[in-house]
């Protein structure tokens, strides 16, 4: 059984198709450089930010495109639906196949997307000076984590078709209340219990890093119960710092590059910042949103499963992931527009109220030019990369937002160290 290519299914991977294209002439043609760039960085800087970037949105796109034809192929080609037999076939069983089938697919897709992962997330970011891991340690975690994604993907793929065997008319409501959990899961919970998995926590020992945080917490009105410091430096150069908690529990993790490579004000304006996320409830803005999200989507692939494919009331054959998958891949890149529109307002949101946290926007100012240089951002991206991918503002922006803020009219601020 293979779904029909109907007006809604053309019509996603069409508008995936030309997202896909302008993201790319972007990437090829990003056009010239803003003329106040220049005011904070400099032409090396900017000319070194944009040849990064642009690989990296090779990667991103190249992967998405790779990924996103094999599964049209696979489910509108007919071999998604030959693969499904094949499966029963060699099980003689039906959750046999399902599992088959999934693991199978799963495999194909890693395949896929191994090179651009790999070229990515190590050999590029060893070649700017980024990346601290060896071939080794990279592995380690990349299979790490292909382990516990293989894991949790099984069982939700195992509980999906259970769902859809016992409720075979409100399946879509059990899947979107499913997935709303995941979420809350890995916004919420995975900080605290996942990622020691792969990196050593230990309390902050600076009375002065200690400090900083207890009266910025005080003065956000957050308590924070521990201030912990992350190992990043064995993977990555990169600094930050995030928020992490359960219930009351708040812990501020920093990352040791950040503590090592930037100044005390600096670092002050990063932790304000992720103070400011949580203070104006901006996760669980973010959670709420996506939750909607997550319904509407849902209900969506029902009623498109209906009229395209209609799935048996008893044991659906094992292709259905397959056409769930490429739905929620479509779709979720067809949307990136908006959801990277909410974050940025978020982020501007969290840059106005960090200055009022420190009262120090100059601080602010040259932690964006100092986190830009360093991370080698494009400080001037194209209108349509930034409107379709970005979720933080540009540097430029940032830094406008932060002067509106806090800054002196006519002030003259110092902006490099």
């Amino acid at each position: 059984m293979q779904p029909k290519l109907n007006t809604v299914w053309l019509g996603l991977i069409i508008l995936a198709g030309v997202f896909s294209l302008a993201y790319l002439w972007f990437t090829l043609f990003p056009g010239r450089v803003a003329p106040e760039a220049g005011q904070y960085f400099s032409a090396g800087e900017i000319s070194r930010g944009r040849e990064y970037s642009q690989a990296m949105r090779l990667i991103f796109i190249g992967g998405f495109a790779a990924e996103a034809a094999f599964l049209i192929w696979l489910v509108f080609g007919g071999k998604g639906a030959a693969l499904s037999r094949w499966a029963q076939q060699l099980t003689g069983g039906y959750w046999g196949s399902v599992l088959v089938f999934f693991l199978t697919l799963w495999l194909f897709l890693r395949l896929i997307n191994l090179p651009f992962a790999l070229y990515g997330g190590f050999f590029w970011q060893r070649r700017w000076g980024f990346s601290t891991q060896t071939m080794g340690s990279w592995w380690a975690d990349y299979l790490k984590g292909a382990g516990l994604d293989l894991a949790l993907s099984a069982a939700g793929v195992l509980l999906l078709f259970w769902i859809i065997n016992r409720r075979p008319h409100t399946w879509w409501l059990a899947g979107a209340a499913f997935f709303s959990i995941w979420l809350v899961i890995q916004t919420l919970i995975w900080p605290v219990l996942v990622s020691p998995l792969f990196n050593r926590f230990v309390p902050a020992r600076d009375p002065a890093v200690i400090n900083m945080v207890r009266k910025l917490s005080q003065k956000a009105g957050l308590p924070v119960d521990q201030v912990l410091v992350m190992d990043a430096s064995r993977r990555t150069t990169r600094a930050n710092a995030y928020f992490a908690g359960l219930g009351p529990t708040r812990r501020i993790v920093l990352y040791d590059t950040l503590l090592a490579d930037y100044p005390p004000d600096q670092v002050e304006a990063v932790v304000a910042h992720e103070m400011a996320h949580w203070r104006q409830g901006h996760i669980y803005k973010g959670l709420s949103l996506g939750i909607l999200g997550s319904f509407a989507a849902w209900g969506l692939l029902f009623l498109l499963l209906g009229n395209t494919m209609p799935v048996p009331l008893r044991h659906p054959p094992p292709v259905l992931w397959a056409v769930t998958l490429l739905f929620f891949m479509l779709v979720s890149f067809a949307a990136s527009p908006v959801e990277n529109y909410v974050s940025r307002i978020m982020e501007e949101e969290a840059d106005r109220v960090a200055v009022t946290l420190t009262g120090n926007a100059p601080a602010a100012v040259r932690l964006q030019v100092n986190l830009a240089a360093k991370n080698l951002a494009d400080v001037s991206p194209p209108a349509f990369i930034r409107w379709f991918s970005y979720s933080h503002p540009p540097a430029l922006a940032r830094i406008e937002n932060i002067l509106k803020a806090g800054a002196a009219p006519g002030r003259t601020l110092p902006l490099k160290n």
